[in-house]
């Protein structure tokens, strides 16, 4: 299991990997793997949960409204993206990992250590969504996975799954990182060769 230090700089790495991908985004009609949105719906779906994740962390708390889609066009995309995962970083950085966040679209209040977590997978995974609309493979780390993986896990096995991801997909077993984008909804055809 990851240290809360450990894991901070895994979600940097996430971060840092998406911040590349958006420097080389030309096109935001393009679409991705999350059905019905394009570069532009995610990227703007991306920004507004950084922001969102950031103002509750230092807060312990904040409205919906926090975590609304923030509007990017091809000229700010990379500058917006850039700017609230540096937000989003520094408020878990200097968050209390024990501290209790209300997290309204959730309904619940965790731990800032389980608000990394999932932060950790929606960066994980989001990452991916980008380098595959933008034609390219993505595979974070070892440790990522595992973590991604085990959340993956418990979101499928939630009774009427989650309005968060998509229907869950059988796991095959082959691969680990395979079978967390499975879980969560990714369409195996969209999978990059290996």
């Amino acid at each position: 299991m990851l240290t809360f230090s450990d894991m901070l700089a895994e979600y940097d790495r996430a971060l840092e990997d998406t911040t590349t991908l958006a420097s080389e985004v030309g096109d935001l009609a393009v679409p991705t793997p999350c059905a019905g949105w394009d570069l532009a719906d995610l990227f703007g779906h991306m920004v507004g949960q950084n922001l969102g994740f950031a103002a509750a962390v230092t807060d312990g708390d904040a409205p919906v409204a926090a975590f609304e889609s923030v509007p990017v066009t091809v000229d700010d995309v990379a500058r917006r993206w850039r700017e609230s995962a540096g937000r989003v970083r520094d408020a878990f950085g200097a968050a209390d990992p024990g501290a209790a966040v209300h997290l309204v679209e959730f309904g619940f209040r965790p731990t800032v250590t389980v608000a990394l977590g999932m932060q950790l997978l929606d960066a994980a995974v989001h990452a991916w969504d980008v380098a595959t609309a933008l034609g390219r493979s993505y595979r974070p780390s070892e440790s990522t996975i595992a973590v991604v993986l085990d959340l993956a896990r418990q979101i499928a096995a939630r009774p009427g799954g989650t309005p968060v991801f998509a229907a869950p997909l059988a796991e095959h077993g082959e691969d680990p990182w395979y079978d967390a984008l499975s879980l969560l909804g990714r369409d195996p055809e969209r999978l990059p060769a290996a």
